[in-house]
């Protein structure tokens, strides 16, 4: 009974740390179908239930492997549906899966998202503004309301906070 509220406690775990992440990623395999990209997960977390005792984390998150077996599920999902009619004539969107770069990308975005959460707010606020929203030193600053060198300060300790995020994730920058 020890062994198995322990299973149940590392399967609530991981799903409140990759289901989120993972989810965006299988509505994305499903081609916008959240019903089948919710399934894919469930399947998704039954599948490393199951395999509790082999999940390594030697890169510090568990993303990669759930993604890869994420893609399978939809693989085998289509597979399926293209070898056995489903009940009431309804069946799986006919879309090609997305390629393996697109997975990839897909993937890098909800690790550095991932990475920019673990971030204090202020850090995670200069980083947005400077690099996704392109702003200036400058215009960054008007906009917080600090000095243009409090924002060069807040961009580099944020980078190097991000770099170690990043490779906590198993992502090495160049």
């Amino acid at each position: 009974m020890n062994h198995r509220v322990t299973e149940e406690a590392m399967v609530r775990a991981l799903y409140r740390q990759y289901g989120g992440p993972l989810t965006a990623f299988a509505v994305r395999l499903t081609g916008g179908d959240r019903r089948w990209a919710e399934d894919v997960v469930q399947e998704t977390l039954v599948r490393a239930w199951r395999s509790l005792d082999g999940l390594r984390t030697d890169s510090g998150s568990l993303m990669p492997w759930l993604a890869t077996v994420a893609r399978r599920v939809v693989i085998d999902d289509r597979r399926h549906a293209s070898h056995a009619a489903v009940p009431g004539g309804a069946g799986l969107p006919d879309r090609a899966p997305p390629s393996e770069a697109e997975d990839d990308r897909l993937l890098r975005e909800i690790v550095v998202a991932d990475a920019m959460l673990s971030l204090s707010p202020a850090h995670r606020q200069v980083l947005t503004e400077t690099y996704l929203r392109d702003r200036s030193l400058k215009e960054t600053a008007d906009l917080l309301g600090v000095p243009v060198g409090t924002v060069k300060s807040r961009v580099y300790y944020a980078m190097r906070a991000l770099r170690v995020a990043l490779e906590e994730r198993g992502v090495t920058l160049p």
